[in-house]
């Protein structure tokens, strides 16, 4: 499959994205700027965060009170605290400043999120649109403005020429100042299932790689040194072509360059050997990848693959009864509600300046 470059929307996306779009005596300033902090970024796919109001146009009907699910108050207030205690947890000694989710029907079900649980004092806002995916499952961030001052936002849609009927969730971009002034770009994604099979399903993916490379090419060919993390739930493992050749993500993060993307998403040193289980194994389908830029260190916010984790906390855990082992505690097995948080274990990434 040939890389599919979109010249005249790249082009108009990096107006957007460069404009600089606030004064300089509204970046952080004070201590902030000077002294060493840290920042912490969370992705987490939340597996069926509905509402229970039925959306007509969606296949959104197992999730409603007379669904098959029995899906009600009851049980979405149960998943939305389910949901508070992953991210507080996973948040460490504090919240994360950025939090990249997927799954999630609609802005309304995210402002239950942060004004109904624990969240409701750590200040976050919302980035939000409702996409094209049938099942009404979207993409979006939520962020905390002392700590990521939002500039811009586009939501690419990804489309396929090959099946014009295929519809996906967009691509969410954010530009906003982190750490004591660099702007940090964030894409956030939740590529096509293999849902009908890999093999069956990978152009969808590959194409979905392509188009966020036309993006991060794009940034690249502004500005070499730009610091990009792309996070989300790819339904692919790093080695996977559409991450390793259609994105052009690098794993080996020695000697970092400029103009780069690298996959710096690792399960080493873990008990669990991924972000999702099925049928028995383990798979890394939720990942972090960076530019080269924020993999050199002393040149402003830098990470590193060291600081890419898997919370694997024991209460987001249940013994796998099939297959041996622990798997994630979801809040349904079958039609069977459990009560628990999701089919996927959140993924963490520190950044440092």
């Amino acid at each position: 499959m040939k890389r599919i470059v979109y010249p005249l929307f790249a082009t108009v996306l990096i107006l957007f994205m460069f404009s600089d779009g606030i004064s300089a005596d509204m970046r952080y300033s004070g201590e902030d700027a000077v002294s060493p902090g840290s920042y912490r970024i969370i992705f987490y796919n939340v597996e069926n965060l509905f509402d229970t109001i039925n959306d007509t146009g969606r296949d959104d009907d197992s999730f409603t009170p007379s669904g098959d699910r029995r899906w009600n108050s009851y049980r979405l207030e149960n998943k939305l605290n389910n949901l508070y205690r992953a991210l507080a947890g996973a948040g460490g000694l504090g919240m994360p400043s950025v939090i990249g989710l997927c799954e999630v029907e609609n802005r309304s079900v995210l402002e239950m999120l942060i004004s109904r649980t624990g969240l409701k004092n750590s200040g976050y806002r919302i980035i939000h649109r409702n996409s094209s995916d049938r099942r009404g499952i979207d993409v979006a961030i939520m962020y905390r403005p002392a700590d990521f001052m939002l500039l811009d936002t586009i939501f690419i849609p990804v489309t396929f020429p090959f099946d014009t009927l295929a519809v996906t969730r967009d691509i969410v971009y954010a530009k906003g100042i982190a750490g004591p002034d660099d702007t940090l770009h964030l894409f956030v994604n939740h590529w096509p299932s293999r849902w009908g099979g890999q093999a069956a399903t990978q152009p969808y993916r590959s194409h979905a790689a392509s188009v966020l490379r036309s993006f991060t090419d794009s940034l690249f060919s502004a500005g070499a040194h730009a610091s990009i993390i792309i996070m989300g739930d790819f339904n692919d493992e790093p080695r996977d072509e559409s991450i390793s050749r259609y994105l052009g993500a690098v794993s080996e993060t020695e000697d970092p360059e400029y103009g780069v993307i690298y996959n710096i998403s690792s399960a080493a040193g873990s008990k669990i050997k991924g972000s999702y289980k099925y049928q028995g194994d383990w798979f890394l389908f939720d990942q972090f990848m960076v530019s080269g830029s924020l993999l050199r260190r002393g040149e402003g916010i830098y990470t590193g693959a060291q600081y890419f984790s898997i919370y694997e906390a024991d209460f987001l855990l249940v013994p796998d009864e099939s297959w041996f082992g622990y798997k994630p505690c979801r809040s349904y097995e079958g039609f069977r509600h459990t009560g628990g948080f999701s089919d996927h274990l959140p993924v963490v990434l520190d950044l440092w300046w």
